[in-house]
């Protein structure tokens, strides 16, 4: 069973490995920016770093969630490439928020695009998986006898 969800497997280890990173960024600029814990507040470079960081930890557990419910109910392979795409998405955001504010709004809209079709697919998956376990009726069966 674990065999069937290698790719959510890989993504969501990748997708740990970038929050790391962007962590990391942030150690980085509190020594560049002399910004000492618990302090989150001091120059505005430091400032946009910070909250692009935080706003990626923000939005990581719906994320995490929403991929691997439409991944075990959905379709894997299409949920693990919209996973890939996810966190180009937060690299774009936490790059261009680094740079400027203004910047942040491209990996903005590509994020709440990819999260709004991870969420459909969720409902679409239970939804089916609902229909089929309780009232014996299967949407994607029906569709896969058409082809």
């Amino acid at each position: 069973m674990a065999d069937d969800l290698i790719l959510l497997a890989v993504v969501s280890v990748l997708s740990a490995c970038q929050q790391t990173y962007f962590a990391w960024q942030v150690g980085k600029a509190r020594f560049k920016y002399k910004i000492m814990p618990p302090a989150v507040s001091g120059s505005p470079e430091f400032e946009r770093i910070y909250r692009a960081h935080q706003n990626c930890v923000e939005c990581y557990p719906v994320f995490l969630t929403t991929f691997w419910i439409a991944g075990w109910y959905f379709n894997q392979e299409l949920v693990a490439i919209l996973g890939l795409g996810y966190m180009y998405a937060r690299h774009q955001y936490f790059y261009g928020y680094s740079e400027a504010v203004k910047r942040r709004i491209k990996g903005f809209r590509l994020t709440v695009g990819i999260l709004t079709l991870l969420v459909v697919l969720s409902a679409v998956g239970i939804a089916n998986r609902f229909l089929d376990e309780y009232v014996d009726f299967s949407l994607s069966k029906k569709i896969r006898r058409l082809f």
